[in-house]
């Protein structure tokens, strides 16, 4: 049951309805019409009664399932926003550690981000190929945790190394969540208790016009296409990775963008040093040969001075 309509198109599903709500009017309608000339007022008074219940049940069903479609689909939302916050702190934080280790878990954290990202974005249709971005994530997350140790083991203090596993933490459980909200979906049984019901009330107003002895008017037909599309949103709002209406990602590929730039930042971190290095050798060595340039120029006027002051001892 669980994947009887889930793993369906949203489109052919939608199509297939509304093929059957027109098939059950039009059934409903030929039923009616053979009753209509036995049919008596009360009869039809009943048969309005039950049409007006079974539409008020159908509407109660579709308000608060496309309540509960949206409210899952704003949790997806704020999970992935609160997993991209999670993974940009711990890019921030680690430049709190030994510099040796930069580069290494900069990549690591590049190739984590991006292995939610595709994880995030793989169809319905590929579940093989999702599951291995999901064992690949893990592993990513292991190897940094890995890292995170050995950095406490280098320096332990709360300050420093603390703050970054405590944000690698955050990454990790965020992900989890993210994972949980994306798995959330409306229970199959509520989905096909609707379209059996829409079935049903799309019978029941053919039937009604059949008694009435007239055609299916065009209100009915409007009608049951409002209820196809309220159902249409109700599924691909259900389905975070295929349909029309899918969770903005934009915050993890900017993210990622970013982490990149800093990636090459970190590399280039080292040679920058070395530069500066360079560059203080040479400042040292310009003061070097500054000293010894100005040298010859101050002891020649001393020596000028010895030698004017021996010639006036002389004189006098």
């Amino acid at each position: 049951m669980n994947a009887l309509i889930y793993y369906q198109n949203t489109t052919l599903v939608s199509l297939v309805l509304i093929s059957l709500m027109l098939l059950g009017t039009e059934m409903g309608f030929r039923f009616g019409k053979r009753r209509y000339p036995e049919a008596t007022e009360a009869v039809r008074s009943q048969v309005g009664v039950v049409l007006a219940a079974m539409l008020g049940l159908l509407s109660l069903l579709l308000s608060f399932t496309f309540s509960w479609a949206l409210q899952r689909y704003e949790d997806r939302s704020e999970a992935l926003v609160a997993e991209a916050n999670a993974i940009g702190t711990t890019s921030l934080r680690i430049q709190l550690l030994p510099v040796e280790m930069h580069e290494k878990i900069q990549s690591l954290l590049s190739r984590y981000t991006e292995a939610r990202i595709r994880e995030n974005e793989l169809p319905l249709a590929n579940p093989a190929e999702r599951h291995a971005q999901v064992e690949q994530a893990r592993q990513l997350a292991t190897q940094l945790w890995s890292e995170a140790m050995r950095a406490v083991q280098k320096d332990p203090r709360p300050v420093t190394s603390g703050l970054f596993v405590q944000s690698l933490n955050q990454l990790i459980d965020a992900a989890s969540v993210t994972h949980a909200a994306f798995q959330r979906r409306v229970p199959e049984v509520i989905l096909v208790a609707i379209l059996v019901l829409s079935v049903i009330v799309a019978a029941l107003l053919g039937y009604a016009s059949g008694l009435a002895g007239h055609r299916v008017s065009a209100p009915t037909f409007l009608l049951v296409g409002g209820i196809v599309v309220a159902v249409f949103l109700i599924m691909d709002l259900d389905r975070p990775r295929s349909g029309l209406i899918q969770v903005n990602r934009e915050t993890l590929q900017s993210l990622q963008v970013s982490i990149l730039i800093e990636g090459e930042g970190v590399g280039l971190e080292g040679k920058g040093v070395g530069l500066e290095g360079e560059g203080v050798g040479l400042e040292k060595g310009a003061v070097r040969s500054t000293v010894g340039l100005e040298e010859p120029m101050i002891q020649p006027s001393l020596r000028e001075k010895d030698l004017s002051f021996r010639a006036e001892g002389e004189k006098s």
